[in-house]
């Protein structure tokens, strides 16, 4: 028992550090401020959308991006990645009733010999094709948007000298295991990368979200090339502009929704399993200290209350006991506090923060889990394609 208080001891003072010097990771705190200033002359736009097999997304989601309310050019570009349900027939039409333009380009294999991730390949010849646009916006298929977003990340961009500017979209969290899987998601990523941390000039602390990047053509005068073969492309682009000594910024929304369906356990495990291990690099490693930290953080704590509990109903008064219920409770609290602006984004109970405990032990196995299908040459995915990892060729 002494040991165990002496762990959920250790953990408790881990989430004292996570709370209040780890970035403010879950205070969801970081917003694009209102628009103070119009830029002087509005600059051209090009939104780029990769999308296979999307024809399902795209009359949900195309109209709102073709309807922004954005005083200046804005071209929309729909690479259509090899897709077999008519992906780029359903964009033309929904183009054709729109006042924006809209240019759908049917995507190419990669060149011979050169290692691409099938979404950054569809996202680079969207770029090429975009001409001498000031702002590149790459933007996913499921992604809806409301009608002055668009302004507000220039806006924010211009005014604030940004080279990325880019939103954590608000996934959809309607079903049950939505609502249970989803926040959490973002929540461990922004405890991976900390907004705040990503928003300081110089900092080390890169990242992106995928849904909305809003970059400056500047930025990518490199092209797409140096992050060719990165399978979280958002990650990448926010850690090639830092090395370029871009400026960044990275919040949270409630204007740019995704819309895509996750209705089962297996749809989020999926979801996440197919880039976890990617995360970690592929290193047993870091597998190995990433579920021993799930573990210790998540699970430790919980269990510490219960044993100290079950312990003083069984009379055990000794100050082991006492120090293992108290430590695993001051745990567990400050876990489920850090929960708690998190679900208040998502608008849901705050009374599911103490559960965190087995979403992170599901997490933990969904990233287990990843691991395997790696190493039994599954990788990791997008819209159906096999991606290329280490050793394998896309």
């Amino acid at each position: 028992m002494l040991g165990l208080s002496i762990a959920c001891a250790a953990a408790a003072v881990a989430w004292i550090y996570l709370l209040a010097g780890h970035g403010g990771y879950w205070r969801t705190s970081e917003w694009l401020p209102p628009v103070a200033a119009e830029p002087d002359a509005w600059p051209d736009v090009v939104a780029v959308v990769p999308a296979r097999n999307e024809a399902e997304m795209l009359p949900v989601t195309l109209p709102a991006l073709l309807g922004q309310e954005y005083p200046g050019t804005l071209t929309v570009i729909v690479v259509d990645d090899g897709s077999s349900d008519g992906t780029g027939e359903v964009a033309a039409r929904i183009g054709a009733r729109m006042s924006r333009p809209l240019r759908v380009i049917p995507g190419a294999p990669p060149p011979d010999g050169e290692r691409w991730a099938g979404k950054v390949w569809a996202m680079a010849q969207g770029l090429d094709a975009a001409g001498p646009a000031r702002y590149l916006l790459f933007t996913d298929a499921d992604i809806t948007w409301e009608a002055h977003q668009l302004s507000r990340l220039v806006a924010a961009a211009e005014g604030d000298d940004r080279d990325l500017v880019s939103q954590m979209a608000l996934l959809r969290a309607a079903t049950g295991w939505e609502r249970a899987v989803v926040p959490a998601f973002v929540y461990f990523f922004a405890q991976l990368y900390p907004f705040r941390r990503v928003n300081v000039p110089g900092s080390r602390t890169a990242a992106a979200a995928g849904g909305c990047m809003l970059i400056r053509r500047r930025a990518l005068a490199g092209g797409l090339a140096p992050i060719g073969d990165a399978l979280i492309d958002d990650v990448a682009m926010g850690r090639m502009v830092k090395r370029q000594r871009g400026r960044t910024w990275l919040g949270v929304t409630r204007q740019v929704v995704s819309v895509r369906p996750y209705p089962s356990l297996a749809s989020l495990w999926r979801m996440v399993a197919r880039s976890a291990y990617t995360q970690l690099r592929y290193s047993p490693a870091l597998l190995g200290a990433t579920l021993v930290g799930l573990l210790f953080l998540y699970a430790l704590p919980p269990a510490g209350a219960v044993a100290g509990l079950i312990a003083l109903l069984a009379g055990d008064t000794g100050p082991a006991a006492l120090a293992v219920l108290a430590a695993g409770l001051a745990g567990w609290a400050l876990m489920s506090l850090s929960y708690l602006p998190m679900l208040r984004l998502y608008r849901l109970s705050p009374l599911r923060a103490p559960g965190l405990p087995l979403i992170a032990l599901l997490y933990a196995a969904m990233t287990a889990d990843s691991a395997r299908r790696h190493y039994a040459g599954r990788g990791t995915e997008w819209r159906g394609r096999l991606s290329p990892g280490p050793g394998r060729r896309g």
